[in-house]
Formats: C-alpha cells, sequence, structure tokens
C-alpha cells in the first residue's frame, strides 16, 4: 500500500510533467490593432499583417467593411507589386472587430477571440499536445505535436478556395462556399463536383454547373499541379487537374507553360470557378487567371450561362449584356434591369391566375434547361403551374419537344440559335 508521501511525490511528479507540457507550447498573442498595411488587396480591403509567414503566404486581419475584420491567409509577395489574394479565412461568416486577440494559448488551443474574451471560432486543440503553429510552403496552416504530427490542419477546413494538394473528401469538407454570404456553392457529390445557386425562393439549391464527372461513385476531389516533362528539357509546362478519387483520372483544367504550383481553385461570389496562378519570379502582374468555368476561351461553358453574368436579369449575347427584357420590349440593359416585380407571400396566395400575365422571348435559354429537370406538358399546362406557383417568376419551353421548366430564377439569358427555345416571364396585369 502506497503512502502518503510516496503518492504526494507521484503528484507533484505528474504536476510537473504537465508543466513541461505546456511550457513547450510555443505561445503567442496578437492584437489587432495598429496602423493599417500599404500595400493593394483584392476588394480593396484593408489588413493588418501578422508575424506568422512562409512565402509567399501570410496571415493577417482584414476588413472590407469598417470594423468587420477576418483572420485570413493572403498570397502574394511585397517585391510582386501584385495585391493581395485571401485563400483562408477562419471565421467567415463571424467578423470581428478591432481589438480582437488570435492567440495559441498554452493549452495547444488556437483561438480567436473578441475583445471581451468571448471566442468566436477556435480549433479545438486543447490538451491534444500542440506544440507549435506553422504556415506550411503549400499555404496548409498547421498546428503539430511535440512528434511532428499534424493535429490540426487548415486543408480540412477550406472556405472558398482549394490551393494545390488540398482536396473535397467525405469526413472533411466536402464543399467550397462563396464569399457574399454565401450565394454559391461547389459540393462534391457521388458523381464529381455540382455547383449550386442558393438563398433562392425555391426550397433547394438550383444546380447550375457539373464538372470532373466520373461513371462510378466519387470519393474525393484533389486540386493538383503536376509537371509535363519530356527527356530533353525536363518540365516544359504544368497541368492543373481535378484528381477524381479513387483512381478514376483527371479532370485537366488548364496548362500553363510555367511553374504553375501556386495555383488557387475558387467558387468567385459572381458564382464563376476559377482558378488563379501566382508565378513568384516576375516582379509585376505575378497573377494570371489561368482557368474560369463560364469563359469562352478558357472554360467549358459560355459566359452568357453564368447565371449572374448580367445581375438580376438581362439578355446575352457574345459575352455581353445586350438587352433589358420587358412587357413593352428590348430596352437598353442596365445592373437596374430586373424581372417583374410580383406579389408575394400572403398577397401571392390571394392572386389567381387571371391577374398574371406573361411575355414572350424568342431563342432563349439559361442554367435550368441545362440542368433542371423538365416536365413534358404543353404551354398552357405550363403556364398554368407558374401562374399557380408564389414562387415562379416564369418558365421556360421548347415547343418542339414541349417541355417545360418552371424558373423561381430568371438571372441571365442566353441568346441562342434555336427560336422554338423561348422563355415566359410572368407579371401581374
Amino acid at each position: 500500500m502506497a503512502t502518503l508521501p510516496s503518492i504526494l511525490a507521484r503528484f507533484l511528479l505528474l504536476l510537473s510533467l504537465l508543466s513541461l507540457s505546456q511550457a513547450r507550447v510555443e505561445t503567442f498573442t496578437y492584437v489587432n490593432e495598429g496602423e493599417l498595411g500599404p500595400y493593394i488587396t483584392e476588394n480593396g480591403a484593408d489588413y493588418r499583417a501578422l508575424p506568422p509567414f512562409s512565402s509567399p503566404f501570410q496571415m493577417c486581419f482584414y476588413n472590407t467593411t469598417p470594423g468587420e475584420y477576418y483572420l485570413a491567409l493572403r498570397m502574394a509577395t511585397l517585391r510582386s507589386e501584385s495585391f493581395f489574394r485571401w485563400v483562408w479565412r477562419a471565421n467567415p461568416f463571424a467578423p470581428v472587430p478591432d481589438n480582437a486577440t488570435f492567440s495559441l494559448r498554452p493549452d495547444g488551443d488556437l483561438v480567436l477571440a473578441n475583445p471581451d474574451g468571448k471566442i468566436v471560432w477556435s480549433t479545438g486543440t486543447a490538451n491534444k499536445d500542440v506544440v507549435r503553429l506553422e504556415i506550411l510552403p503549400t499555404g496548409n496552416i498547421v498546428l503539430s505535436d511535440s512528434k511532428g504530427k499534424f493535429v490540426w490542419q487548415s486543408f480540412d477546413h477550406p472556405t472558398d478556395t482549394l490551393l494545390v494538394g488540398q482536396s473535397l473528401r467525405p469526413g472533411g469538407a466536402t464543399s467550397l462556399v462563396s464569399r457574399n454570404g454565401g450565394a454559391y456553392s461547389v459540393v462534391l457529390e457521388s458523381k464529381g463536383l455540382a455547383m449550386y445557386i442558393n438563398n433562392v425562393s425555391s426550397s433547394k439549391p438550383l444546380l447550375y454547373g457539373r464538372l470532373a464527372e466520373s461513371s462510378r461513385k466519387v470519393t474525393s476531389i484533389t486540386f493538383a499541379c503536376e509537371p509535363q516533362t519530356d527527356s530533353d528539357s525536363g518540365a516544359y509546362a504544368y497541368e492543373l487537374d481535378l484528381v477524381i478519387g479513387p483512381s478514376q483520372g483527371t479532370a485537366v483544367l488548364a496548362r500553363p507553360k510555367y511553374n504553375a504550383t501556386l495555383s488557387f481553385l475558387r467558387i468567385e461570389e459572381d458564382g464563376n470557378l476559377v482558378v488563379y496562378t501566382y508565378y513568384d519570379p516576375v516582379d509585376y502582374r505575378a497573377w494570371e487567371k489561368t482557368y474560369a468555368y463560364f469563359y469562352n476561351d478558357l472554360g467549358q461553358v459560355s459566359t452568357c450561362m453564368l447565371p449572374s453574368k448580367c445581375g438580376g436579369f438581362g439578355l446575352c449575347d457574345e459575352e455581353m449584356c445586350v438587352a433589358c427584357p420587358t412587357k413593352d420590349g428590348l430596352l437598353g440593359w442596365s445592373e437596374s434591369c430586373s424581372t417583374p416585380k410580383l406579389a408575394m407571400g400572403k398577397k401571392c396566395q390571394t392572386t389567381t391566375s387571371s391577374s398574371v400575365d406573361y411575355y414572350k422571348l424568342v431563342g432563349v435559354e439559361n442554367f435550368l434547361t441545362s440542368y433542371g429537370k423538365g416536365t413534358d406538358v404543353n404551354v398552357e399546362g405550363c403556364k398554368k403551374r407558374c401562374s399557380s406557383d408564389c414562387k415562379c417568376l416564369g418558365f421556360f419551353y421548347w415547343e418542339l419537344e414541349s417541355k417545360c421548366w418552371l424558373a423561381p430564377l430568371l438571372g441571365t439569358l442566353a441568346k441562342v440559335s434555336n427560336s422554338s427555345h423561348v422563355a415566359y416571364v410572368k407579371f401581374v396585369k
């Protein structure tokens, strides 16, 4: 039976070991205060640079609205005279004010807190043997333990961006969400990547794009950069791919003729999916847009099929917003172009089909006809369905096929040569 002195000795030894363990943590606390940085950033953001740095990546506080800051990772170097781009954010939907703190605590938890101490975001790594924070050359922010093993990494928590080597996968992140309140998302599904419009009046997100598709079940998508080589000259190009797992090949996005390792894939605020590549050796204009899903030259789909191309409403032809469709005809397009105002809520529920009408547009389509499930019905039946649906702003109709798509969102209408593909826009009489 242990004596009291031996129990006390063991307790003191354990306390000493715990103290030593905590002493090994390379703690820090950075306060969001002081002068703002002088260099140009995307979106015209103000920023305060923080010490964690691994060229061309650095942690910062930044804001696009005064007093609302995000803890973020920026990409670019000062000497290139190219503006900073933000490739990761800790708190995308919960900005913090001036004097907020970013700290690695003695227990190993990485914490973003308001000035009053209230925690806004943390890695949840308390008491997990974390000893330090590092930014790897890939842009991966990691918390490692005393054996060098990663306890937490930012690559498991993407926001709107995938850096080279980063994946969407079950058990980790399965989607990217755009910055503007999450209006758009890219989601890993069993057949590949699907692009959705969120926050619309319909009961579920609207599909507007697909890529990296496979006939077999897809379990992961990894953004990769692979050098293309030959025996004489070595690497002559770098292929930017989406690697489809497990072992289902790749979807090639772009093939720059320079080292494109410093690239990222992002779902933009307008819903386009783009790749930006940073070429560090040059001193001017180091950024290049190397891929865009909606882009006549770089991408897979015409720009006119981007739902937000013409803002809330508009007719697009040859990559340009050319007209604002109204019941009185086509007017010159401007950013104020919008669909007719309809009764909503209870007012809509009491609206009869006789109180609404439609104006017709010939030779137009949008994303709904590409990805929505059409219904076999005649045009009068389609019109009746839309008239009785408060969320329906109009409908698309293929006259030769008798195919109907109700439209909870119209957005950009793409001009097409097939005059049997028409749209009907609802308005109140």
